[in-house]
């Protein structure tokens, strides 16, 4: 009887951690997706590659999922923290102009960094930003 129990609970037990892990996972989707700087096409040609990096997302996915301090990073832009949130679309010209001008004047080796900065922060690049922080990204790992 003893022995009944305690396999059940042991069985209870291990349900429920792969409940957590099963959550966790989808979480952490919901919030790539969200920030639109991944997608599951990324991860599936991730795979697809053995774990090279394809180069088709901003942060490379690999970096980031071994990065388990998940510290947030600032290159003197905590202003930017305002634009947490908020859809790039609906950004005024000024908070435009400042998140070029804290692009701008970011070494390029510095722009991946930036840019999981950000996503950690929630915020989004715009359109144009994002592109050309895509290519430098591309062309860094293309040098390695």
């Amino acid at each position: 009887m003893l022995e009944l129990l305690i396999f059940i609970a042991l069985g209870l037990l291990i349900l429920i951690i792969f409940e957590l892990r099963a959550r966790k996972q989808s979480n952490s989707e919901a919030i790539s997706q969200q920030s639109g700087l991944t997608s599951n096409s990324d991860s599936d040609q991730l795979a697809a590659d053995g774990g090279e990096c394809c180069g088709q997302h901003l942060v490379c996915e690999r970096e980031t999922l071994l990065q388990t301090n998940a510290q947030i990073e600032y290159f003197d832009d905590e202003e930017l923290d305002a634009l947490a949130g908020i859809d790039p679309a609906n950004f005024t010209k000024q908070q435009h102009e400042d998140l070029r001008a804290v692009f701008n004047t970011l070494l390029e080796k510095d722009v991946p960094a930036w840019c999981r900065s950000l996503q950690l922060r929630n915020i989004q690049l715009p359109s144009d930003i994002r592109e050309e922080a895509l290519l430098i990204c591309r062309e860094r790992r293309q040098k390695k």
